[in-house]
């Protein structure tokens, strides 16, 4: 008999399990997205500035990065389908709280909790695929699930807009519920509660130094243009937010179940492609904010126009895919990814000098060019920073770099709204889009500086 190869169709009891855990990535990725388009209108209805909106953002994708570290534990503990069936409830009830929230506070207080939400579904998801479905048959299950990660940013930016056009912003929130509902009926039936006989004691106070210091540093940027806080506040939460950071350093290196020990960072490739996963996502990932906002408050576009502009990022992101890999088998990873980190800052400066009056197509070819080169980035640090990796450090390596990757996201997002804020108040209000072109310059920038961090890729590490 012939050894099973490495990637068969999914057999049929499998099937509904897929189609669950695809159900809870939708979810999440279709949530980071849809709400960006929307965020002028819910400022309106609000109250608020636009400008000010970055923190709606900011509170979902920070809580996501701080509670990463719980799922593993969490489904090892008490179960895979207690936990994915907990996420799915709170998700729910929080995007139902988002939905009839009265004020900012209130919003952001229930986009904490859907964060929370948000940070179990994906892992578990994932874990309870790689406990359930034979090796042999993982591929397979993994690429039907990538789907609907794909699905989900490709719809959502036009989505929230037409939303927000037909009806109100509410039902960008509203519209989880029904599959948030199919979900929980689902869990019963495709997911059993496979839990671990023996499971370490968690590692508490490490993950208390990381979610200070991943809270320092967000909040400590996010509130530096804020008026009503002082520099000395802003200054004092960054502070924290590093000595928490050298803190769990030390505490890595003493407790025997630290959540990321500190052998996991004497892997070398592994260090420095967690670092640049840091900071080259800080322009990437801001942009999905930023653009929206610029094409709506400087340049007056619609929400649905604005929706329907950001397609052909999605659409350039998917194009390249295919590429990837044979590009890093040609080039190796020091030459793709030196190369690439300077396109993709040059792309993100460049994206100043649009207008309102940029013609459509050339707005659209800039947009798709950039979709391209921030998926190659993408995929060729995340690939570069685990291959390396031992299987005992793989699961504790991974979650790490899913917690750097949304951390980046928050600080980005909080970043990239601080420098609008800032260089509004020194260009006026009237003169807005110069605040916008002025943040893609320094964004564009930190993408270009962090090519020194690849540098240091040996010359000969290749796939």
């Amino acid at each position: 008999m012939n050894a099973p190869s490495a990637h068969q169709a999914l057999q049929p009891e499998f099937r509904l399990l897929v189609f669950l855990v695809s159900i809870g990535f939708f979810m999440q990725a279709l949530d980071s997205t849809i709400v960006n388009t929307a965020l002028p209108a819910m400022a309106a209805s609000l109250n608020e500035q636009p400008l000010n909106m970055h923190s709606v953002v900011v509170a979902y994708v920070l809580s996501v990065a701080a509670c990463i570290p719980l799922s593993g534990w969490l489904a090892d503990r008490f179960g895979i389908r207690n936990i994915y069936f907990s996420s799915i409830v709170i998700f729910s009830l929080a995007s139902l709280g988002c939905a009839f929230s009265q004020s900012l506070e209130q919003l952001l207080f229930f986009r904490v909790i859907q964060g929370l939400g948000g940070a179990l579904l994906l892992p578990v998801g994932r874990l309870a695929m790689l406990k359930l479905i034979p090796r042999h048959q993982f591929l397979s299950a993994m690429s039907l699930m990538s789907l609907a990660g794909l699905i989900g940013p490709l719809i959502g930016p036009t989505l929230g807009g037409w939303l927000v056009e037909v009806a109100t912003w509410h039902w960008i929130f509203l519209i989880n519920l029904p599959m948030g509902l199919l979900g929980i009926l689902v869990t019963f039936k495709a997911m059993p509660n496979v839990m671990e006989k023996t499971v370490q004691k968690f590692d508490f106070s490490g993950f208390i130094l990381l979610l200070l210091a991943m809270v320092g540093l967000s909040l400590g940027i996010e509130s530096l243009a804020d008026a009503d806080k002082t520099p000395i506040l802003s200054t004092l939460f960054i502070v924290g937010g590093l000595v928490a950071v050298a803190l769990y350093a030390y505490h890595a290196t003493r407790h025997a179940n630290a959540l990321f020990r500190r052998q996991l960072f004497e892997n070398r490739i592994y260090t420095i492609g967690v670092l640049g996963n840091f900071f080259a996502r800080l322009g990437g990932n801001a942009l999905p904010f930023l653009l929206p906002l610029m094409l709506q408050v400087a340049f007056g576009f619609s929400p649905l126009i604005t929706g329907l502009m950001m397609i052909p990022t999605v659409l350039g992101s998917l194009v390249s895919k295919p590429l990837i890999r044979p590009m890093i088998q040609r080039f190796g990873y020091r030459h793709v990814l030196l190369v690439n980190t300077l396109l993709v800052g040059a792309c993100i400066a460049s994206l100043a000098f649009t207008t309102a009056d940029t013609p459509i197509w050339l707005r659209t070819v800039h947009f798709f060019i950039f979709g391209v080169l921030n998926s190659v980035q993408f995929v060729a640090m995340n690939t570069l920073t685990l291959k390396d990796l031992a299987p005992s450090d793989a699961s504790s390596g991974n979650s790490f770099l899913s917690m750097i990757m949304m951390l980046s996201m928050s600080i980005g997002v909080a970043l990239a709204g601080t420098l609008v804020n800032i260089f509004t108040a020194h260009y006026g209000i009237a003169q807005i889009s110069n605040a916008f072109h002025a943040t893609l310059f320094c964004l564009g920038a930190i993408n270009i500086i962090t090519a020194a961090i690849f540098w240091h890729i040996p010359r000969n590490t290749s796939v």
